[in-house]
């Protein structure tokens, strides 16, 4: 076997791998979107937010921001699914936060 086909023959099980690795970035990516939304009604619907904790809320904010922003930069500043994924996330986390200060000090 020549070196080129033992290549061929490595590329197709990569190319299966990196297809179930995005998809399953895809799926546990919109149903993490998803499991905020039981926070964000669970806060409205009490109309209470003293069990919910702003720095941790604030800390998923940074985190989720900065990796979209480090993903957008590493990928020659262009948007792609994981930048919008870690974007809409740190939206999401910013919505609690949000919710969270309207409460406690409004």
């Amino acid at each position: 076997m020549n070196t080129a086909t033992l290549t061929a023959a490595h590329a197709e099980p990569r190319k299966c791998h990196l297809a179930l690795l995005s998809g399953s970035f895809a799926l546990f990516n919109g149903l993490r979107v998803v499991a905020y939304l039981p926070t964000l009604l669970a806060i409205r619907g009490s109309g209470q937010a003293d069990q919910h904790s702003l720095f941790t809320w604030l800390t998923f904010l940074g985190a989720n921001l900065t990796m979209a922003l480090w993903l957008h930069e590493q990928n020659g500043r262009r948007m792609n699914r994981a930048v919008a994924v870690n974007a809409f996330n740190a939206l999401m986390c910013g919505a609690i936060a949000v919710s969270i200060v309207w409460l406690r000090w409004n």
